[in-house]
């Protein structure tokens, strides 16, 4: 197996790691973060919390792993291009462990919480708001920007270049747009709700085909630079 089959082979698994550990990660959390008293269900269901965590820090690892293992194939044909690809997907997983660093300080705070009883619940329920508030802002609209802007560099290299169908890089910058809409409607006051966490549907189900179009194919030969 040559160097280029094997970075694709070894891109292919990191995008189904940082997308199958990103869905574990919110999925495991379930409705424990919502409604008023999210932190006596957060206390109830640490186990979850603690897993989910493990989950979050995997796709902030892989993540980052994704434009690393790309860089090298990128560089040939837009070097600025695979440096911020690089870049902004960094630093989305700087901010997914900010998310995953918030949750346990959420499981911290519920234990205090039950332990300190009503006299004080008032105050622990406003510092869980503005926990909330972090994670909400660092898992759903700051890491979500900073992989669209990550994604839409390497996806417009794979479209100029068709070292991947053109189809599936066009269907990839189409399914970032969304995204970043979700990311924008989070950013002015929408919670993330099942319809607007629908908007994150396409991107999931794009690197996933990706993901197994890499394992399978590999890259293709570049076509002829066109103007």
């Amino acid at each position: 197996m040559n160097s280029e089959r094997k970075r694709a082979l070894i891109t292919g698994m990191l995008f189904i790691l940082a997308t199958a550990s990103g869905l574990a990660g919110s999925g495991i959390i379930g409705s424990s973060l919502d409604g008023p008293d999210c932190l006596a269900k957060i206390y109830a269901a640490q186990p979850r919390e603690m897993l989910s965590v493990v989950f979050q820090f995997a796709a902030a690892a892989a993540s980052a792993g994704i434009a690393m293992s790309l860089y090298p194939v990128l560089k040939r044909h837009s070097e600025g291009l695979a440096l911020g690809a690089v870049g902004f997907r960094i630093i989305e997983g700087v901010f997914y462990l900010v998310g995953a660093l918030g949750l346990l300080a959420l499981v911290s705070l519920s234990q205090d919480y039950v332990r300190m009883g009503a006299d004080q619940a008032s105050q622990f329920r406003i510092m869980g708001r503005s926990m909330l508030a972090l994670r909400r802002w660092s898992g759903f609209v700051l890491g979500v920007a900073a992989f669209c802007l990550g994604a839409s560099m390497y996806y417009y290299v794979f479209f100029r270049t068709r070292i991947v169908p053109r189809w599936l890089s066009a269907w990839g910058l189409i399914a970032v747009a969304m995204l970043l809409t979700m990311a924008v409607l989070v950013m002015f006051g929408g919670e993330p709700s099942g319809m607007m966490l629908a908007l994150a549907l396409p991107i999931a189900v794009q690197e996933m085909v990706l993901a197994f179009w890499l394992i399978a194919k590999g890259f293709a030969p570049a076509a002829p630079a066109t103007r």
